[in-house]
């Protein structure tokens, strides 16, 4: 496939990009079909270049294999995190702040990026609604609790998962990419604190008396069923029982099936044992995950012909892509795999990215850990630290977002946002690169 068979996944890039900030109140009623009307027009070219049963096969593999699961457990996280209630006068001071985007970054690698997100997002943005400066907080919350601190483990960000299902060890990133993501989220908190304090103290009604009424944190159930959803993950991929289903060409295996049935249990319990006045504090409701599920079912539709490029490698239309990451010896160019891994995986799915550049790289886990170490390790912070750079990036950075305009921040816009984090983002990846640290020092 060449090139002009993309234009509908760009044309869909530029309408989430552009219709909150052209024609905000028709893309808010319409998003959805705007989104669809793309889908259908990636469909159509499949069917012409291919005929109706390819085009077939690979919406089908588009929906089953990739977007059920992710959509998913985005809802089981969401559902189950937004039965946490913390009360109290938790104030929006640079301190605490700082303590709750440093919070989200430790736990994110715990129970995944969006749980971290989910977790605290509603918190963070009670205790700044009443400042007149607060998107920066969402923006570096973005960053470090749905990005960067998701890069220690494979339940951390869903590139690092397919690693792991792929057979990188569960504790291999943990043990090789620690200082690099300490430095990075580091010299991210201290930015933040930098800036927060500055804003703040531009702020005087702001300063008013402490804490009045004790933090207390309810619904507790949901930190168990968050565990058990962290534990249901960890089990599928373990579980091989051998059964699949073929719906279409597409291997529909039982393990994930019995993952995903789990998910939906899981949240239907949060949503019978955790009291309506829980979620109705929260300021709850369903509008920010169902943008999120008709957005990306567009997404993961209109970036087939995107992926097929890639994947047709040195014949494809992004053959130059080989030679840009490889030596003419054939070795790695370690900086080259962390940049084009990141900047791709900041405007497309990430984890299908990180597959990518693992199969260029050779695609052997233990080569790979081994005497490929600098490569893998730049592949995954590339995957995960990059996709920070934009809202569709990872999924929940426009989750964070879409919760925030709900409850009346201003998030900036999609270009405005790429303008916010590159600032504060790419010179920390080029501080990264230059650094004499393992792995990113390489002749290559």
């Amino acid at each position: 496939m060449t090139w002009p068979f993309a234009l509908p996944f760009g044309g869909l890039l530029l309408s989430i990009a552009l219709g909150p900030l052209l024609f905000a109140k028709f893309w808010h009623h319409h998003y959805g079909k705007i989104a669809a009307a793309w889908a259908l027009v990636t469909l159509a070219a499949l069917t012409w270049n291919a005929g109706l049963s390819t085009a077939l096969a690979a919406f089908v593999h588009a929906l089953l294999a990739e977007y059920l699961s992710f959509i998913v457990l985005l809802f089981a996280l969401y559902t189950v995190a937004g039965g946490i209630l913390v009360s109290g006068d938790i104030k929006g001071t640079p301190a605490t702040n700082t303590a709750i985007l440093a919070l989200g970054t430790v736990i994110a690698s715990i129970v995944g990026t969006t749980g971290a997100a989910m977790i605290l997002v509603r918190p963070l943005i009670r205790a700044n609604l009443s400042r007149p400066h607060n998107v920066h907080v969402l923006i570096f919350f973005i960053i470090l609790a749905a990005n960067v601190g998701g890069a220690l483990s494979p339940l951390g960000d869903p590139p690092l998962f397919v690693g792991f299902l792929r057979g990188v060890d569960f504790f291999w990133t943990t043990q090789h990419i620690w200082l690099q993501t300490a430095i990075v989220a580091g010299l991210l908190l201290v930015v933040f604190a930098g800036i927060d304090g500055w804003r703040f103290r531009a702020e005087p009604a702001s300063k008013g008396p402490g804490t009045k009424e004790p933090v207390r944190v309810r619904g507790l159930i949901n930190v168990g069923l968050i565990a058990a959803i962290v534990a249901n993950t960890l089990v599928s991929a373990t579980w091989k029982p051998g059964i699949a289903f073929d719906v279409v060409g597409t291997h529909v295996e039982l393990q994930n099936l019995v993952r995903d049935a789990i998910l939906v249990v899981i949240a239907g319990f949060s949503l019978w044992l955790t009291p309506d006045e829980h979620r109705a504090a929260n300021g709850f409701n369903w509008e920010p995950i169902r943008e999120v599920a008709k957005l990306f079912a567009a997404i993961f539709i209109a970036i087939v012909p995107v992926i097929a490029m890639l994947n047709a490698g040195h014949d494809g239309s992004f053959g130059w892509l080989l030679n840009a990451v490889t030596t003419p010896s054939g070795a790695p160019r370690e900086v080259a795999y962390f940049w084009f891994t990141g900047l791709m995986s900041a405007f497309l799915d990430n984890a299908p990215t990180y597959l990518l550049f693992f199969e260029l790289a050779g695609g052997d886990p233990k080569v790979l850990m081994s005497e490929l170490s600098g490569t893998l390790a730049a592949i995954s912070m590339g995957a995960v630290y990059m996709g920070a750079l934009t809202y569709i990036g990872n999924a929940p950075n426009f989750m964070v977002a879409a919760i925030a305009n709900e409850r009346g921040i201003r998030m900036p816009s999609f270009f405005g946002y790429m303008l916010w984090a590159g600032v504060v983002l790419i010179p920390l990846f080029v501080l990264l690169t230059l650094l004499p640290i393992h792995p990113l020092l390489s002749p290559h």
